[in-house]
């Protein structure tokens, strides 16, 4: 038995910020815990060894949806950070904060105006070392460096040139003062080196003596007694199981985890925890449930211009380079330019399409490794209806939990319609003149497509997730929310849940930037900052 003051269940994105913030204060005890191993791999800190990692089982919790209807009964691959950094270690280091309108829905939903965006924009500005220099729009100082790409493909700039060449602007800062346009990405790197909340928020305090850090731990459950947490029942291997007792208890395992442990601790859906045995300590009927999610379709074009791509790149060359001067193809995030629109079906004044280009040709996320070489536009809804849910299949924690993610389920058929817009976007950029030198064959979606039910076939064939699951413990004012403003859930004391699963609604681009600010706020919430 051992006892702390706060123990954090999960070392990704936001659990590393909160060992960070909680262990400054000396005299507070923190429990750091981590399913996976630590980020020893050098494909992790190479930028562009992403591509590498999407094999790597061993920081991949490799989670798959049930058969999804709206997509032909496929399974979709649901690739999640199980490593100290979580998905901030294995992602494509976008760093997008959202817009403004974002925030204020999340205030509105919790009735709290902390998480306004006049309020959550200095937790923004305190989590980032912008290269760029400090603004009233952007940090420096902070533990999360925030630069731009030190390379990026000529196929790039062709795209952001045949993007302006359709009618849309130039942006050179997707967090400035417009979303609205196309650019480079900036990224969450470090001299060329990917900057995870590992590196950058764990690492230069894992000396701290009253901070401590395991890996390799699976939490079977949350240990409640008279209506409040006490602390954590873990497994390392094939020991017996473990207590560790906390004055405080705080979920940080992700959209997919955190939920899945509330339920196996007997807090959720009801009925559904008497269905497996599990004693209800508190009926929460929306744990699990409201999950959201960004679905993305690619299209792919074949080039002859082979030397441009990331296909067939001499790996050995690309990493001694990287190794020596942290540039070269090797600091890419590959998903180098992008852009954001508000198309004809936008309902508000935000953006509603987001785009990520790839100067390589990828299908299956990269798994399926096609022949020839050329270049691949994501394009995504960023405001879907559509709302699924996760269930446990059983009461043992090591077994992956059901994802229902319901794509395209809402009944008015709103999310396609914004699918097929986004899939029509993407080909009307890429038949632009800055292409002429570049284009080959189409390969996905193999001809040029006019209908609308081209298109929707299209997506339903090829559609996957472009990784932000959210919402499955949403933070609210209502009875049904899983925890409230301050994080805390409802119906138990000394327990709260900080990581992306808490955010009522997706922001307007990706989610890992978010995460870190949510860790950021929450910190101070709990040693009662403000």
């Amino acid at each position: 038995m051992d006892n702390y003051d706060y123990v954090i269940v999960g070392a990704g994105s936001a659990g590393c910020v909160l060992a960070n913030r909680l262990s400054a204060e000396p005299g507070k005890r923190v429990l750091l815990l981590e399913a996976g191993p630590t980020d020893w791999s050098p494909l992790i800190h190479m930028p562009a060894g992403l591509a590498r990692l999407v094999k790597q089982r061993s920081v991949n919790w490799n989670y798959h949806t049930e058969p999804e209807p709206a997509l032909g009964n496929r399974r979709l691959w649901w690739p999640r950070g199980k490593t100290l950094g979580g998905s901030s270690s294995i992602n494509a280091m976008c760093y997008v904060r959202g817009v403004p309108a974002d925030y204020e829905h999340w205030a509105q939903a919790t009735g709290d105006p902390r998480w306004s965006w006049a309020q959550v924009l200095p937790w923004f500005l305190r989590s980032e070392d912008n290269s760029r220099g400090a603004s009233a729009l952007h940090g420096t100082g902070g533990p999360l460096s925030v630069a731009d790409l030190r390379h990026h493909s000529l196929l790039s700039a062709a795209f952001i040139d045949a993007a302006e060449r359709a009618g849309h602007p130039r942006n050179t800062d997707f967090n400035g003062d417009q979303q609205a346009g196309f650019g480079l990405y900036q990224v969450t790197q470090r001299g060329g080196s990917r900057c995870s909340t590992a590196s950058g928020y764990l690492k230069p305090v894992r000396g701290r003596a009253n901070l401590h850090v395991r890996t390799g731990v699976l939490v079977e459950r949350v240990l409640i007694e008279q209506g409040r947490a006490v602390g954590v029942q873990l497994r390392h291997g094939r020991r017996d199981a473990e207590r560790i007792e906390a004055g405080e208890v705080i979920l940080a395992a992700g959209a997919i985890n955190t939920p899945q442990l509330l339920m196996l601790s007997g807090i959720g859906p009801a009925d559904h925890l008497r269905q497996h045995g599990i004693a209800v300590i508190a009926d929460a009927p929306d744990v699990g449930g409201e999950l959201q999610d960004h679905l993305d379709i690619c299209t792919l074009t074949a080039t002859t211009r082979k030397k441009l791509t990331y296909d067939h790149l001499n790996e050995l060359t690309t990493a001694v380079r990287w190794l020596r001067k942290h540039d070269g193809p090797g600091s890419s995030n590959l998903a180098e330019a992008g852009g954001f629109v508000r198309s004809r079906w936008a309902e508000d004044a935000r953006c509603d399409i987001q785009f990520h280009f790839v100067p390589a040709l990828l299908d299956d996320h990269g798994r399926h490794r096609l022949p020839g070489d050329g270049y691949t536009v994501h394009a995504c809804y960023l405001h879907p209806r559509s709302r699924g849910q996760l269930r446990l299949r059983s009461t043992d924690p090591a077994q992956p939990i059901a994802i229902h993610a319901n794509y395209l389920s809402d009944p008015e058929g709103h999310d396609l319609k914004r699918m097929i817009e986004a899939a029509r976007l993407s080909g009307e950029i890429l038949s632009q003149s800055p292409f002429d030198a570049y284009r080959g064959t189409p390969v996905f979606p193999e001809r040029v497509l006019h209908t609308n039910t081209e298109y929707a076939d299209f997506i339903r064939r090829k559609a996957e997730t472009v990784y932000h699951p959210v919402g499955t413990c949403r933070m609210g004012k209502d009875a049904r929310a899983v925890v409230d403003g301050q994080l805390r859930v409802r119906g138990v004391h000394s327990l709260r849940v900080v990581d992306a699963s808490v955010m009522p609604t997706l922001p307007t681009g990706n989610t890992n930037a978010p995460t870190i600010m949510i860790a950021e706020r929450a910190s101070a919430l709990i040693r009662g900052d403000e």
